[in-house]
């Protein structure tokens, strides 16, 4: 499959509509995803970036059908993990000479993903590569989300070819923003960059006004994964502003895991509680046993606060809350504020536990967090429906 994206840009890459985990089992990607690789035609042509290796025989196949190979001139990585460059080894057996430009860092990481020493032509911001009538201006783009990664704009069509940047793992056979579900594609948008974007929010700001300070205009962004933007583009470029600045909305998280439903009971009392102060808050509450992680970090994103219960086992809390509180670490969310709760039966070390983990990950702890004793009686229900009360009165 193949498409014109205007008169002289062809999308070239591969709809993946089963792909339902990506980094592993880290990412959740139940919409599946598209590898966008795109075919630049002018004086010379350029193939920019390729697809995940498991279909590099039917990208090569196919781009055969779309161009005879030796007349693509250039080849841009612009980012060397897997799912952009896992198709290179077998393109380059049909046109080994052709020179890819890339980065240092993408040279590094080609070379050791693939072992071998293609005809690599190294850029850096500002660098230029002419085409004919246009020409494709470089943007280094560091830990965005690798060290390898980079942007390149063409000039004339105005087109951002935006790497990781501005995507989504979602797949469409509308294949242009303006032409898929709105609420489905902001929710894509906003997971993909609260689940791997989050940690660089200062970097993915600096970059934006970087490529602002170009001062060239940008008619569409052309992402690695996801739909293209043609209709205001730069929307989402706005979006990406907002949740790189500490993003925040009016809502509180709570995740919990729950052996005999205590702890379940106190998260429902403190839910109450909160709502009881706080009407305007949107509450979300969340087992951390039974939905998706990426779901739940999105949440954390989207909030003032999130407040973590677990029951106390092993002189600890269950593993769902461990690996929700590890991912949690990772992201290093900002200005938002936590707390913990929990139940247990005879030592009840969880909850302590539980706030230093979220100290350590730069929340601002609200208190020491509340305990109850085994199922928890009407004073125990009633404490915790307090304890809801000030966080909501707190985050008001």
């Amino acid at each position: 499959m193949s498409f014109m994206v205007n008169d002289n840009v062809t999308w070239v890459g591969k709809i993946d509509w089963e792909l339902r985990s990506f980094h592993g089992a880290e990412y959740s990607t139940y919409k599946g995803s598209t590898y966008n690789s795109y075919l630049v035609r002018d004086e010379k042509t350029v193939l920019i970036d390729t697809v995940w290796e498991p279909f590099a025989k039917e990208f090569v196949a196919n781009l055969k059908k779309e161009i005879d190979l030796n007349e693509i001139d250039y080849i841009i990585a612009n980012h060397g993990e897997v799912d952009h460059s896992g198709a290179l080894p077998e393109l380059m057996k049909e046109i080994p000479d052709t020179p890819i430009y890339c980065t240092p860092n993408a040279i590094k990481s080609l070379k050791g993903q693939y072992h071998q020493d293609w005809n690599f032509k190294t850029i850096k911001t500002g660098d230029t590569l002419n085409l004919g009538k246009k020409e494709l201006i470089f943007i280094e783009a560091r830990m965005l989300h690798w060290p390898d990664s980079m942007f390149c704009y063409l000039t004339g069509d105005n087109i951002l070819f935006s790497n990781d940047a501005f995507g989504q793992h979602y797949a469409s056979e509308f294949m242009f923003n303006d032409l898929v579900d709105q609420a489905e594609l902001y929710q894509q948008a906003i997971k993909y960059y609260a689940n791997i974007l989050t940690p660089f929010s200062k970097l993915v700001e600096n970059k934006i006004k970087e490529v602002i300070n170009l001062n060239v205009p940008v008619d569409m962004i052309c992402t690695s994964h996801g739909v293209i933007w043609r209709e205001d583009p730069l929307q989402i470029v706005n979006k990406y502003m907002e949740w790189a600045n500490d993003y925040q909305e009016n809502q509180i998280t709570i995740i919990y895991d729950t052996m005999w439903n205590s702890t379940r009971k106190m998260a429902e009392a403190i839910t109450k509680g909160i709502k009881e102060v706080n009407k305007d808050v949107n509450i979300i509450l969340h087992n951390a046993a039974k939905t998706d992680k990426n779901e739940i970090l999105t949440d954390v994103f989207r909030s003032k606060a999130i407040l973590v219960g677990s029951p106390t086992i092993n002189s600890g809390y269950l593993n769902s809350i461990a690996g929700i509180l590890e991912s949690i670490r990772g992201l290093k969310f900002k200005n938002k504020k936590a707390a913990a709760f929990g139940s247990y039966g005879w030592s009840g070390e969880q909850v302590k536990m539980i706030t230093d983990e979220l100290n350590k990950a730069g929340f601002e702890i609200m208190n020491e967090g509340i305990r109850a004793s085994w199922n928890p009686n009407e004073e125990a229900v009633e404490e915790c429906y307090e304890f809801g009360r000030n966080i909501g009165n707190e985050i008001k």
